[in-house]
């Protein structure tokens, strides 16, 4: 059975699991480090949330909880299931649980993007409800 914890701590196994993880959600960017982990980990505004099954970390998410004028907002970011378990509901569990606790903090939408070529990241968004806005996203790199 797959359970969803909350990361509130940074071990060996977290950081194995996000090195094993992340090249598999980015080409370009690096796993974080422990320090990274540790400040992912210890802020007020994120939640690294975990699936997990017998021990073993099967896939990663981050929750972005924050307070604009217009009231509470939350993103869906990074969101990572191992090659070898996809197709299992890891997605599913991971999503359904930062959904539930945006809800608890009060956020009126839950955001997130996805690329067009996750295409089995994009029904399962779908079919949780999600619709596909039509908006631009710009992008800056200072």
């Amino acid at each position: 059975m797959i359970e969803i914890r909350e990361a509130t701590e940074v071990d060996d196994a977290l950081v194995e699991a996000m090195a094993r993880l992340v090249p598999q959600l980015s080409n370009s960017n690096p796993a974080p480090d422990r320090g990274e982990l540790a400040t992912i980990v210890d802020s007020e505004a994120s939640i690294l949330l975990l699936a997990e099954e017998h021990g073993e970390i099967l896939g990663a998410m981050t929750l972005v909880v924050f307070r604009i004028p217009t009231g509470v907002r939350a993103w869906i970011e990074d969101v990572v299931v191992d090659e070898a378990v996809r197709g299992r509901g890891v997605g599913e569990a991971l999503n359904r649980a930062a959904i539930q606790r945006a809800s608890e903090a009060g956020a009126g939408t839950v955001d997130l993007t996805s690329r067009p070529s996750r295409e089995a990241a994009n029904r399962l968004y779908s079919r949780l409800g999600f619709e596909q806005r039509d908006t631009n996203v710009y992008r800056l790199k200072p």
